[in-house]
C-alpha cells in the first residue's frame, strides 16, 4: 500500500493528528476529501464562482493555521464548514461594501405573501427527470432563494448544522433561524410546483 493510499485509507481525527505532528501530506488528503462539500457551500452562499473559489480556499488556509483550534471531539467537516461559511459571509459583506451585492431582498412580510397554497403535483418527478437533473433542479432551485433564507437552508438542512449552531455562524437567533428555515422551505416547494405536479416525499432528498 502506498503512502497516498494509506492516507486515504485514515479517518479525519487520525489526518488531522498527522497534521499536527507535522506532516503537511496529510492536510492535503483533508483538502481532497473535503473540498467538493466545502465548495457546494460557498458556492452556494456566494452565487459566484470566483467568490466561492476565493471563500474555499481562505476557508482550507484558516483550518490549516488554527488546526490546534479544533477541539477534542469536535468533527473536523463539522468545523471546516463553519470556516467555510464564515469565509463566505465575510465575501458578502465585502461585496455589500462595493456596492456590489443588491440589498432589495423581500423581507420577512414579502416573502410570507408568497408561501401560496401548493399545488398537487401528477406523476412522479424521478420518472421525468433523471437524478443527475433532479440534482441539478433542486441546487438551481436553492440558488434562486433570497440570500437570507438561503444561507439559513444550506446550513440547516444541507450541511446538518445545529439550530444553534447555524445561528451562532449567521448571528440570528435560534427562533429567527427557524422562521427563515421554514420559510425557505415553503418558497422551495412554492418554486418547485412550477416543474412538478405531485410533491415528492422527501424532494430535498437528491440534495
Amino acid at each position: 500500500m502506498t503512502t497516498d493510499t494509506a492516507a486515504v485509507a485514515l479517518s479525519d481525527s487520525a489526518l488531522v493528528d498527522q497534521t499536527r505532528a507535522g506532516h503537511p501530506s496529510a492536510f492535503e488528503t483533508l483538502t481532497r476529501r473535503h473540498m467538493r462539500r466545502v465548495y457546494a457551500l460557498t458556492r452556494t452562499m456566494t452565487q459566484n464562482d470566483e467568490d466561492a473559489a476565493d471563500a474555499m480556499q481562505e476557508a482550507f488556509l484558516k483550518a490549516f493555521t488554527k488546526l490546534d483550534h479544533l477541539e477534542s471531539g469536535e468533527r473536523f467537516p463539522q468545523w471546516l464548514l463553519r470556516i467555510a461559511a464564515n469565509e463566505s459571509l465575510t465575501v458578502l459583506r465585502q461585496r455589500r461594501q462595493r456596492g456590489e451585492l443588491s440589498l432589495d431582498e423581500p423581507d420577512g412580510d414579502e416573502a410570507d405573501a408568497r408561501l401560496r397554497e401548493i399545488a398537487v403535483w401528477d406523476g412522479n418527478p424521478e420518472q421525468r427527470f433523471s437524478r443527475q437533473e433532479l440534482h441539478h433542479l433542486l441546487y438551481e432551485t436553492i440558488a434562486s432563494l433570497p440570500a437570507d433564507y438561503r444561507n439559513v437552508f444550506a446550513l440547516r438542512d444541507i450541511n446538518d448544522f445545529s439550530t444553534e449552531a447555524t445561528a451562532e455562524i449567521l448571528r440570528l437567533t435560534q427562533p429567527a433561524v427557524k422562521t427563515r428555515l421554514l420559510r425557505a422551505r415553503l418558497m422551495l416547494r412554492e418554486k418547485l410546483t412550477r416543474r412538478f405536479r405531485k410533491p415528492l416525499e422527501n424532494p430535498f432528498q437528491a440534495l
